[in-house]
């Protein structure tokens, strides 16, 4: 049986910690940050790397949600409730970002062995386990029916959803990212995603089947382990258990010269993004 901790016990791993700096920008901007380190970790330019990430009243569509019937009017009821909704150019159905759930990308590189997807996901799936002892085995991966963006990643704890997992693979680099529910309601988020697809369907019969939202069946993880938990209380714990897995830890944003290369995908995921919205 593979130990999947082993993929997270390495020499160095560098920590890129933006769960505050991102808060106000587009969450466009950390899919590029994903990207720009898929590609430095991927070459091996740069060690393995962890970044956290955060954004304010945000709902990331997939591309299935931006082929609802009622997509505009969809869209509107989110900026009604004073969410911001981007689309992403990849898999998966739509997930709420705020300030009470944090994005953790794991990125690595196959450049020297090949890691495949099942893989990924259970190295995160480690990870989460380790940040989390008092939950430990208690944390599940499955497909959380009446979840939004179901998946078979999902984690759960007693059958209630706190987050989900999805890799992005770009020039030999991964990045595993899981967006965490941590604080707040998980049900008034699912709440959020149930009005968008009934609102986007209106009853209509689609080629593809989107989730019915049942909103009892996701938490946060402050409600699922009943303690005061905060964003910022999880990103120290990440810096702390880094310490532990690593002999040394780089602390530290993109580099002078590493911003040439953001640049570059930012501006792709930006242009993806508007042609998404126009075909809208």
């Amino acid at each position: 049986m593979i130990s999947y901790e082993s993929f997270l016990t390495i020499p160095t791993w560098r920590f890129v910690d933006e769960s505050m700096t991102t808060r106000t920008r587009s969450a466009l901007e950390s899919f590029a940050a994903d990207d720009t380190l898929c590609h430095l970790v991927g070459q091996q330019i740069s060690v393995p790397t962890v970044r956290t990430w955060v954004h304010n009243q945000t709902v990331v569509l997939g591309i299935q949600d931006h082929r609802l019937p009622h997509v505009t009017e969809a869209v509107s009821t989110l900026g009604n409730a004073g969410y911001n909704a981007i689309v992403r150019n990849s898999g998966g159905l739509a997930v709420v970002l705020d300030e009470g759930v944090l994005n953790i990308s794991i990125v690595l590189s196959e450049l020297d062995s090949s890691i495949d997807i099942p893989a990924g996901y259970e190295v995160m799936l480690a990870f989460v386990r380790m940040l989390f002892p008092e939950a430990g085995d208690r944390i599940e991966a499955y497909e959380i029916v009446g979840s939004y963006c179901p998946g078979s990643y999902d984690l759960s704890i007693d059958g209630r959803k706190f987050a989900g997992i999805s890799q992005r693979r770009l020039r030999q680099g991964i990045a595993v990212q899981v967006y965490l529910c941590v604080e707040g309601s998980g049900a008034e988020r699912a709440e959020l995603i149930r009005d968008f697809y009934e609102t986007g369907l209106q009853g209509e019969e689609t080629k593809f089947t989107y989730p019915v939202i049942k909103p009892e069946v996701m938490a946060s993880l402050s409600e699922l382990l009943d303690m005061p938990l905060t964003v910022n209380d999880v990103v120290i714990r990440i810096q702390l258990m880094l310490r532990e897995l690593a002999d040394h830890v780089e602390i530290g944003g993109l580099k002078p010269e590493e911003m040439e290369l953001y640049t570059f995908y930012l501006n792709r995921v930006f242009e993806r993004n508007q042609k998404m919205l126009a075909r809208g």
